[in-house]
């Protein structure tokens, strides 16, 4: 039970690195102001960097890993450039970052709330990854 919920847990944050990765990825081109566009390379490196270490994990398990789902990372990328297109923004950026993130850990602590029997490891990944999500939401407050 326990490698199970750890190789759950690792999964979904292997989907969800992925996709805050391709979230950065789609609005870097639009930013503007340098502190912004800082702080969106510093995040999506910090993510990398996680997801180095889960791939890692996941490896040791002989495990793919998890894309993330495709409604979702559709529905995110349309949301994305329908309110880009509407008002191209640092502001906009902000807002839509600042949701992802939210998201992000919101859906990261269920999974830990779910899969208790999960190795520590792959629970500090977890909170790591939380970590450089509420960090990022509280970076982007003064371009809301």
């Amino acid at each position: 039970m326990a490698e199970q919920d750890t190789v759950k847990l690792l999964r979904e944050c292997d989907a969800g690195i992925k996709m805050g990765v391709s979230s950065i990825d789609e609005v870097l081109e639009y930013v503007c102001a340098e502190k912004l566009r800082t702080l969106l390379s510093d995040c999506r490196t910090a993510h990398v960097q996680l997801q180095a270490e889960v791939q890692s994990l996941l490896d040791s398990y002989q495990d793919e890993g998890k894309q993330p789902n495709p409604i979702a990372k559709s529905m995110s990328w349309m949301k994305t450039n329908v309110k880009l297109a509407m008002k191209e923004s640092d502001k906009t950026i902000a807002d839509l970052m600042t949701d992802g993130c939210d998201m992000g850990v919101k859906s990261l602590n269920r999974y830990l709330n779910q899969y208790k029997t999960a190795d520590a490891k792959s629970k500090d990944i977890t909170q790591r990854l939380i970590q450089v999500e509420e960090q990022l939401s509280k970076d982007l407050r003064p371009f809301l």
